[in-house]
């Protein structure tokens, strides 16, 4: 949770409990943050069975055995982002007919969607534009390889949780998001407030939860 562009909040949230169990205020979030994070958690005697993350890069091989899940809520912003809530093309027409099912399937089928969405539209993926300026040619439909090289990067993620049933792992953080936007709607009532009174507010609201 962001601030602003450079001051933000980090948590690790239990979600069997409903409890948060760390917390820090940073500039940037980094891999090296949560792997701090994670390493005192253990110290504190806590067993992290598994985490659900919203997919920062390099984050997914950052914990070593402890699986870890891709958050479906925030794949599906990430490809929104992309291609919109209503693509025009056909291909991201069929590409977000695929995500719209990326809760409802395991990882073969979504798998096998999005092999066969690709083998029909990579050339299309492959056309490329010059620019009459510089000359240099760019991918023409760059947005829409970025939706899809998002979900094939992330694919080995998006279904841990199915690995690993006895855990019942979430295959979102809405539990944090809620808390999360239960957080933004108290600072929200309280503007104006300096940065180490809302700090105060902030600890406060998050032992409660």
């Amino acid at each position: 949770m962001y601030f602003k562009r450079s001051s933000g909040l980090m948590v690790f949230r239990d979600v069997y409990e409903k409890e948060n169990l760390l917390w820090k205020y940073v500039k940037y979030e980094t891999i090296a943050l949560y792997l701090e994070g994670v390493m005192k958690l253990e110290e504190s005697g806590f067993r992290i069975l598994g985490i659900t993350t919203d997919g920062k890069r390099g984050i997914f091989k950052a914990f070593g055995d402890i699986p870890v899940q891709m958050c479906h809520f925030h794949q599906k912003q990430i490809v929104r982002r992309y291609i919109t809530s209503n693509p025009k093309l056909e291909a991201g027409i069929e590409l977000k007919a695929i995500v719209d099912l990326l809760t409802k399937t395991d990882k073969d089928s979504f798998g096998g969607w999005l092999t066969k969405w690709f083998e029909r539209w990579k050339d299309f993926l492959n056309e490329k534009t010059v620019n009459p300026d510089t000359g240099k040619r760019y991918f023409t439909h760059r947005r829409l390889r970025s939706a899809y090289n998002s979900l094939k990067t992330n694919l080995p993620y998006l279904y841990t949780y199915l690995n690993y049933l006895d855990l019942k792992m979430p295959n979102t953080t809405n539990s944090l998001d809620g808390t999360f936007s239960h957080l933004r709607s108290k600072i929200g009532a309280h503007r104006g407030l300096k940065f180490r009174r809302k700090v105060k507010l902030i600890n406060e609201l998050l032992c409660k939860k």
